[in-house]
């Protein structure tokens, strides 16, 4: 099946690696148009539009913490495309990985800026600009630490389950405002991607149901839905990709 997103304009913040990287390429197949963001890696984001094609992609430096980053996204993808009718919520930091009782505010604070405040900020300024054209759909990738605590994880486990709850209350707001702007989350389990400690990913599988890790073509699969009018009855819904993780 192609073109489930033939004329559709997605902003993927966090879109030039991983996981981000891996719904940008599933939309292209699809036939959308993509903004891609990242705050350091912008190498990467020339690389992914010379791939993609200029006609087809754009790159945007962000960073997703401050609202004046947003603004310029927004403009540019408007400029350039005319419309946004996805935003795929994506960028994120990982856990410093040290108990709660040790964690550094600064640490604690930098998570929750770039996690949660990040993705408030791409539904705000993504419902802005969906409701100038009639709807879209907004899609919040979070994790299965938003249902399960993790040791030395608690700012992750906070920015996650927050990112959770967020999206439930958006999802309401939309639909009480008659925005026509569907509201999700994307929940994965253990992903190969870059962050990934390669010494980790044997054992990451051993304790997975399905024996083995995702890949960001797994969670991309699941957006091309969420971004398409096959999913229109959908908002405010958890979609847990993660090998029967959770499950057990």
């Amino acid at each position: 099946m192609a073109n489930r997103l033939k004329d559709k304009v997605a902003i993927i913040t966090g879109g030039v690696s991983g996981i981000g990287l891996g719904i940008a390429e599933c939309y292209i197949r699809e036939g959308a148009k993509v903004v891609l963001t990242a705050r350091k890696s912008i190498d990467k984001g020339k690389e992914a539009v010379d791939r993609f094609g200029a006609d087809k992609a754009l790159f945007v430096q962000q960073d997703v913490s401050q609202e004046s980053d947003w603004e310029k996204v927004i403009k540019a993808a408007q400029d350039k495309f005319g419309k946004i009718d996805i935003v795929v919520n994506n960028a994120g930091v990982p856990p410093v990985n040290v108990p709660i009782d040790q964690l550094k505010i600064e640490d604690w604070n930098r998570i929750i800026a770039v996690n949660l405040t990040g993705t408030f900020l791409g539904i705000k300024h993504g419902m802005l600009a969906m409701k100038q054209t009639g709807g879209g759909s907004i899609i919040n990738i979070s994790s299965i630490e938003a249902f399960v605590g993790v040791p030395t994880g608690s700012p992750y486990n906070a920015s996650k389950g927050g990112v959770r709850a967020m999206t439930k209350a958006a999802a309401l707001d939309a639909t009480t405002g008659d925005y026509h702007i569907r509201v999700n989350s994307v929940h994965p389990g253990f992903i190969d991607t870059p962050i990934l400690p390669r010494e980790s990913v044997k054992q990451l599988a051993s304790i997975t149901p399905m024996k083995h890790i995702g890949k960001p073509k797994d969670i991309g699969e699941l957006c091309i839905y969420l971004g398409s009018e096959e999913s229109e009855f959908a908002t405010g819904s958890e979609f847990v990709v993660d090998g029967g993780f959770i499950a057990q």
